[in-house]
């Protein structure tokens, strides 16, 4: 049997609704045939609209070598918009793990490198893919993802199914970096 592991053919439609409801499932929630039953065939549709649709949604990046050459959806960045970001709370946040000794703040982050001379220290693509997916080139990489959004888990529900930082943020975050020689 495909799909939920704990949902069996046959569950009253109460216990597939608070299953489906923990298990963040509720997309699910259409299987439930009335007087109650799971109909595991619907579900199996349910879940191949939703990787069709993931598949459609999902960004196509392009890695060569160490790097991203093209820059994402074809963007541009802007410098002055990705210094914003890298300070910024509610998205980037880079200066809680990484420090920025060009912006003078008086707490930074220690946990991965100095952002320092981060542009003559990597190229616009290494950067890139640095910052849209660190696991590619480290596994156990604590850097957040911060572009990819397919194949994780433990997301907070604000950030399922999209990235932290879209396409435009990444190139300004980029942008910026790259100055820093």
């Amino acid at each position: 049997m495909t799909g939920l592991p704990f949902i069996r053919r046959r569950q009253p439609a109460s216990r597939v609704l608070a299953l489906a409801l923990l298990s963040g499932c509720a997309s699910l929630l259409g299987c439930v045939d009335m007087p109650g039953t799971f109909n595991e065939s619907r579900a199996s549709d349910v879940r191949k609209d939703q990787a069709t649709s993931m598949q459609s949604q999902r960004p196509v990046i392009n890695v060569v070598g160490d790097g991203i050459p093209a820059p994402l959806e074809g963007r541009m960045g802007d410098a002055t918009r990705g210094k914003a970001l890298l300070v910024e709370h509610e998205s980037a946040n880079c200066v809680l793990c990484h420090a920025l000794p060009q912006l003078g703040l008086r707490f930074a982050g220690n946990i991965g490198p100095s952002l320092e001379a981060s542009g003559r220290k990597f190229s616009a693509a290494q950067l890139r893919l640095r910052i849209v997916d660190a696991t590619r080139l480290d596994p156990a990489a604590t850097m957040p993802i911060y572009y990819r959004v397919d194949g994780l888990d433990r997301v907070a529900a604000r950030y399922r199914s999209q990235p932290i930082l879209d396409a435009q943020e990444v190139e300004d975050v980029i942008a910026y970096l790259v100055q820093l020689r």
